[in-house]
Protein backbone atom coordinates (compact mmCIF):
# COMPACT_ATOMS: atom_id res chain seq x y z
CA UNK A 1 0.00 0.00 0.00
CA UNK A 2 1.24 3.59 -0.64
CA UNK A 3 -0.38 6.45 -0.40
CA UNK A 4 0.50 10.39 0.15
CA UNK A 5 -1.53 12.18 3.03
CA UNK A 6 -1.86 15.17 4.60
CA UNK A 7 -2.90 15.41 8.39
CA UNK A 8 -6.88 15.93 7.89
CA UNK A 9 -6.66 12.88 6.05
CA UNK A 10 -4.83 10.35 9.24
CA UNK A 11 -8.51 9.31 10.27
CA UNK A 12 -9.29 7.87 6.73
CA UNK A 13 -5.75 6.71 6.27
CA UNK A 14 -5.66 5.04 9.56
CA UNK A 15 -9.30 2.71 8.87
CA UNK A 16 -7.44 2.14 5.50
CA UNK A 17 -4.29 0.84 7.06
CA UNK A 18 -6.58 -1.68 9.84
CA UNK A 19 -8.95 -2.51 7.16
CA UNK A 20 -6.16 -3.79 4.66
CA UNK A 21 -4.23 -5.32 8.16
CA UNK A 22 -6.59 -6.77 10.04
CA UNK A 23 -4.62 -9.67 10.85
CA UNK A 24 -1.31 -7.94 11.20
CA UNK A 25 -0.45 -7.45 15.39
CA UNK A 26 3.38 -6.12 14.88
CA UNK A 27 3.78 -2.99 12.99
CA UNK A 28 6.67 -1.31 12.87
CA UNK A 29 7.00 2.63 12.13
CA UNK A 30 10.08 3.39 10.48
CA UNK A 31 10.76 7.42 8.99
CA UNK A 32 12.86 10.30 10.68
CA UNK A 33 12.24 12.11 14.15
CA UNK A 34 9.45 14.51 13.60
CA UNK A 35 7.80 12.58 10.17
CA UNK A 36 4.72 11.92 11.98
CA UNK A 37 4.86 8.04 13.86
CA UNK A 38 3.31 8.68 16.76
CA UNK A 39 0.78 11.06 15.21
CA UNK A 40 0.13 8.58 12.56
CA UNK A 41 -0.20 5.82 15.60
CA UNK A 42 -2.65 7.85 17.66
CA UNK A 43 -5.19 8.15 14.80
CA UNK A 44 -4.92 4.74 14.37
CA UNK A 45 -5.69 3.71 18.22
CA UNK A 46 -8.18 6.39 17.99
CA UNK A 47 -9.63 4.05 15.24
CA UNK A 48 -9.64 0.79 17.52
CA UNK A 49 -11.51 2.62 20.47
CA UNK A 50 -8.48 3.36 22.65
CA UNK A 51 -10.09 5.17 25.82
CA UNK A 52 -6.67 5.57 27.65
CA UNK A 53 -4.68 9.09 27.06
CA UNK A 54 -2.25 8.36 24.44
CA UNK A 55 1.23 10.01 24.76
CA UNK A 56 4.19 9.16 22.90
CA UNK A 57 6.52 6.67 25.29
CA UNK A 58 9.63 8.11 24.57
CA UNK A 59 10.83 8.39 28.07
CA UNK A 60 9.00 5.22 29.28
CA UNK A 61 9.91 3.05 25.84
CA UNK A 62 6.40 1.20 26.31
CA UNK A 63 2.98 2.72 26.88
CA UNK A 64 -0.25 -0.21 27.56
CA UNK A 65 -3.74 1.08 26.04
CA UNK A 66 -7.16 -0.19 26.63
CA UNK A 67 -10.04 0.02 23.47
CA UNK A 68 -13.63 0.08 24.35
CA UNK A 69 -13.93 -3.62 23.63
CA UNK A 70 -11.47 -4.40 26.74
CA UNK A 71 -8.20 -5.16 23.86
CA UNK A 72 -4.98 -4.23 24.81
CA UNK A 73 -2.61 -2.55 22.52
CA UNK A 74 1.33 -2.02 23.20
CA UNK A 75 3.06 1.47 21.45
CA UNK A 76 6.63 1.28 22.03
CA UNK A 77 9.32 3.74 21.15
CA UNK A 78 13.04 2.53 21.34
CA UNK A 79 14.85 6.31 20.37
CA UNK A 80 16.02 6.56 23.32
CA UNK A 81 17.01 2.85 24.29
CA UNK A 82 20.93 2.79 25.07
CA UNK A 83 21.35 -1.01 24.93
CA UNK A 84 19.70 -3.88 23.23
CA UNK A 85 19.11 -5.72 26.89
CA UNK A 86 17.15 -2.57 27.81
CA UNK A 87 14.12 -4.48 25.39
CA UNK A 88 14.72 -7.80 27.07
CA UNK A 89 14.55 -6.33 30.60
CA UNK A 90 11.29 -5.30 29.81
CA UNK A 91 9.60 -8.35 28.90
CA UNK A 92 9.67 -7.77 24.92
CA UNK A 93 9.01 -10.93 24.22
CA UNK A 94 6.22 -11.60 26.29
CA UNK A 95 4.33 -8.32 24.60
CA UNK A 96 5.22 -9.34 21.08
CA UNK A 97 3.67 -12.98 21.58
CA UNK A 98 1.19 -11.66 23.78
CA UNK A 99 -0.97 -11.84 20.86
CA UNK A 100 -2.20 -7.91 20.99
CA UNK A 101 -1.10 -5.43 18.81
CA UNK A 102 2.28 -3.82 19.21
CA UNK A 103 3.02 -0.39 17.49
CA UNK A 104 6.62 0.05 17.65
CA UNK A 105 8.86 3.16 16.65
CA UNK A 106 12.45 3.10 15.89
CA UNK A 107 12.50 -0.62 15.10
CA UNK A 108 15.69 -0.59 14.16
CA UNK A 109 17.60 0.09 17.45
CA UNK A 110 15.75 -3.81 18.24
CA UNK A 111 16.23 -5.83 15.27
CA UNK A 112 17.94 -8.36 17.00
CA UNK A 113 14.17 -9.11 18.96
CA UNK A 114 11.33 -8.58 16.23
CA UNK A 115 9.62 -11.36 15.34
CA UNK A 116 9.86 -12.78 11.92
CA UNK A 117 6.19 -11.72 10.86
CA UNK A 118 5.70 -7.66 10.93
CA UNK A 119 3.67 -4.93 9.11
CA UNK A 120 6.16 -2.42 7.97
CA UNK A 121 5.22 1.30 7.90
CA UNK A 122 7.61 3.93 6.07
CA UNK A 123 6.67 7.28 6.80
CA UNK A 124 8.49 10.03 4.39
CA UNK A 125 8.29 13.87 4.14
CA UNK A 126 7.00 15.22 1.07
CA UNK A 127 6.81 19.13 2.11
CA UNK A 128 5.78 20.65 5.39
CA UNK A 129 2.09 19.54 4.98
CA UNK A 130 2.21 16.70 3.30
CA UNK A 131 3.40 12.67 3.70
CA UNK A 132 4.51 9.67 1.80
CA UNK A 133 3.68 6.35 3.26
CA UNK A 134 4.54 2.92 2.28
CA UNK A 135 2.88 -0.58 4.16
CA UNK A 136 4.11 -3.79 3.14
CA UNK A 137 3.59 -6.84 5.11
CA UNK A 138 7.18 -8.28 5.94
CA UNK A 139 8.39 -11.74 6.74
CA UNK A 140 12.29 -12.32 7.87
CA UNK A 141 13.88 -15.63 6.00
CA UNK A 142 13.85 -18.44 8.88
Amino acid sequence: MEVTYTEPELEKLSGQLLDNFVEEKIWLFMGEMGVGKTTLIKSICSCLGVIDEMTSPTFSIVNEYVTEAHEELYHFDFYRMEDQNEAINIGIEDYFFSGHRCFIEWPEVITDFLPDKYLEISIKLVDVNTRHLTAAFNERNL
